[in-house]
């Protein structure tokens, strides 16, 4: 396949090429290197349009397979194909899932049994700035992987909290993955920040693309057919979020939406959500319960920390997903204050707890 993919990237090329025409390609050649190098007739007869199969012949003269692939190794991107078993099983489900993915990161998380897409305003409130966070973070807590745009507002926020909360967050782009074409610019660091913390990011887009307008609305179908379902969070009577929402019920994924208020335009959206039968949330036990994910609880209990000594053992089940005070765990645990600091302190670098300051402890899982 390896051979074959320059020919994948070679084609992505030509935006004219998109999802739709990509799958006729692949669909009637045997391979790409095979569709890179036919004639006209021969694509006419895969079901590309005259005009898009003479300007295809025109374009790939000034297009090096080699190059493309290079470029790729260079900026550290990965791509794998819609044949390769890699390719993330729900969005291989949707209607037109992209023929091509570019990926940095961890490559597992787009297989993530327990995804859900989270988007909203660019021009967030204050009630969505304390919302969002309250939802994202017990999610995460419990096993969910966050997918959303690195937009402005709700994306960027549902990103930072997932990787506040140790969690893992795939961000969709609507450019290029290369670090020049990552948009916004202002959330360059962000961008690091997920994959620091394990996450991925991912587009379908070649090297080099502009943030371009009518990127974004094709961008959204990738976001929520990664994902379970599609949590809207303020979301104004034209926002992209919408877009994505109704996407997801078209691909026949759940859809939530967080309520605000009567007055406040980036609740129009929500609410019309809610109006067309989406699921009104409260908590991130709302979604739990609507997904009926008792799975993903069985899941996250299965992953419980292993404590490597009784003092960790003790002081492990001092904790759970709630803040908890120093001075309680070392009541409770009945150890020496100095064990405790130290322990705790070990158990932190290891990863199996977090000081979210303060000397309050949360067990991670």
């Amino acid at each position: 396949m390896n051979d074959d993919l320059k020919y994948w990237l070679a084609i992505s090329q030509f935006a004219k090429i998109g999802a739709a025409r990509f799958k006729k390609l692949y669909n009637y050649f045997p391979n790409m290197e095979t569709a890179w190098q036919a004639g006209f007739l021969e694509l006419q007869k895969s079901g590309l349009e005259p005009n898009i199969a003479q300007e295809f012949i025109i374009v790939r003269k000034d297009i090096d397979p080699d190059l493309e692939l290079e470029k790729i190794k260079q900026e550290k991107i990965e791509a794998i194909t819609i044949k390769d078993d890699s390719y993330p099983k729900l969005l291989k489900e949707i209607f037109t899932p992209p023929a091509l993915l570019y990926i940095k990161g961890d490559l597992q998380n787009l297989n993530n049994k327990f995804n859900l897409a989270v988007v909203g305003t660019r021009k967030i409130s204050n009630y969505g700035k304390q919302i969002t966070p309250e939802i994202v973070k017990p999610l995460v807590q419990n096993g969910f992987t966050i997918t959303s745009g690195l937009a402005l507002g709700v994306d960027a926020l549902a990103h930072h909290s997932a990787v506040e909360a140790q969690g893992k967050t795939i961000a969709v782009l609507g450019s290029g993955l290369d670090q020049k074409s990552i948009y916004p610019s202002s959330n360059r660091y962000l961008a690091q920040s997920i994959l620091n913390n394990g996450g991925t990011i991912i587009t379908e887009f070649p090297i080099g693309m502009l943030p371009l307008k009518h990127n974004f609305p094709t961008r959204n179908r990738i976001i929520s057919g990664l994902s379970l379902g599609t949590l809207v969070i303020e979301a104004a009577e034209t926002s992209g979020a919408l877009i994505t929402a109704f996407l997801a019920l078209e691909q026949n994924r759940e859809v939530f939406a967080v309520p605000g208020s009567l007055f406040n335009r980036n609740s129009i959206g929500t609410h019309k959500l809610i109006q067309k039968g989406a699921k009104l949330i409260t908590s991130y036990q709302d979604i739990l319960d609507e997904l009926n994910l008792q799975e993903v609880k069985s899941f996250v209990a299965n992953q419980k920390v292993l404590p490597e000594t009784k003092e960790e053992k003790i002081i492990i089940q001092t904790l759970n997903h709630e803040p908890t005070h120093i001075d309680e765990i070392i009541q409770k645990s009945n150890l020496p204050v100095s064990l405790v600091t130290g322990c705790l302190s070990l158990m932190e670098m290891k990863g199996l707890i977090k000081n979210l300051g303060g000397q309050n402890y949360i067990l991670l899982t």
